[in-house]
């Protein structure tokens, strides 16, 4: 797998993800004296996704912006 498709995999994991958990959120709950926080996952999530769609946007490359010119 090239580096363009891993990174496009893991932006549609992640998406999906915050998808699914987004309408149904679930409690905030501690284990063995760590507290989990729904607010701190789904911050977790987003912060990913947006590093992973700037590095998506980096593999593209160098772009030109395309300009008409008019001659007369």
């Amino acid at each position: 797998m090239s580096a363009e498709t891993d990174i496009a995999q893991a932006i549609a994991n992640i998406s999906d993800t915050i998808q699914e958990l987004t309408p149904h959120p679930k409690p905030n709950y501690t284990v063995d004296g760590h507290t989990l926080t729904w607010a701190d996952y789904l911050d977790t999530l987003t912060t990913k996704l947006a590093s992973l769609l700037k590095i998506q946007q980096l593999l593209g490359g160098p772009f030109q912006r395309m300009t008409r010119v008019k001659s007369r």
